[in-house]
């Protein structure tokens, strides 16, 4: 490789680096890939927060998401929303979430996701929220939720849309 070619491959390495979006890096755990880990910020004095994230068990067995953990709430909870008579309720998924082998569960807003409760500070945009998931086989594992606007749908998103927003509910 010539002295021009080297430069120039370092050259779009360097661009290719920073042009690519900040968001949470994904996490391996045993047959597991855990990625685009998010949440929105709170307004001041909201208590309860969700938290979203793509789990993809590349394994040839099931796995179980249990529970989770974070310093920052006194109480979180995997959670799934489900129409019943026309109404959407949600509730804590007391067995966990199954990941079954060569699947993909995505934990969005409107569907499953993490309820983060009894909030002890404010989530701010911009900010990084660790939290613990527990899983039956892979064990324990450390994300980090990457906080987005107020009315993010996503990682990344500008928050133009303000569809469903655990900020205002009591718990």
């Amino acid at each position: 490789m010539n002295k021009f070619s080297r430069i120039f491959a370092l050259v779009a390495l360097s661009a290719a680096m920073f042009a690519a979006p900040v968001r949470a890096e994904d996490v391996k755990a045993g047959d597991l890939v855990i990625s685009q880990a998010w949440s929105r910020a709170t307004p001041g004095g909201a208590k309860v927060a969700g938290g979203y994230l793509t789990i993809e068990n590349k394994g040839t067995a099931a796995d179980r998401l249990v529970s989770v953990s974070a310093e920052i709430a006194g109480k979180a909870e995997v959670h799934e929303m489900a129409m019943d008579n026309g109404v959407m309720k949600m509730r804590p998924l007391d067995k966990g979430l199954v990941i079954d082998p060569g699947k993909t569960v995505k934990l969005a807003p409107g569907g499953n996701h993490l309820m983060l409760q009894e909030l002890k500070g404010p989530f701010k945009q911009g900010d990084k929220v660790p939290l613990t998931l527990q899983f039956e086989k892979a064990g324990k594992v450390a994300v980090s939720l990457d906080v987005q606007a107020v009315g993010a749908q996503g990682p990344g998103d500008g928050g133009q849309k303000k569809m469903h927003d655990h900020s205002g509910m009591k718990m």
